[in-house]
């Protein structure tokens, strides 16, 4: 039985726009691959890793529930 657990949505690729920072200039300061910070920013992330979401809250300044949002299940009827 596949049961629905809702889902998180990363939230990077806006953090981005809001700062007025680009990939690029991400992926040095966060001393990560390009690729990678694409992957996050298409939320194309099968498991999320703690390191690296440590070092975005701190790059962007932000805390994980700016970069993290959890969208819980829908109700069924």
């Amino acid at each position: 039985m596949d049961e629905d657990y809702g889902r998180l949505e990363i939230r990077l690729k806006e953090l981005l726009q809001k700062r007025g920072m680009s990939r690029n200039k991400l992926s040095h300061k966060a001393e990560m691959s390009w690729k990678q910070i694409d992957n996050y920013c298409r939320n194309d992330i099968t498991r999320l890793d703690v390191f690296v979401l440590c070092k975005l809250c701190t790059v962007l300044e932000c805390r994980i529930e700016d970069l993290l949002v959890f969208f819980p299940p829908e109700k069924k009827k």
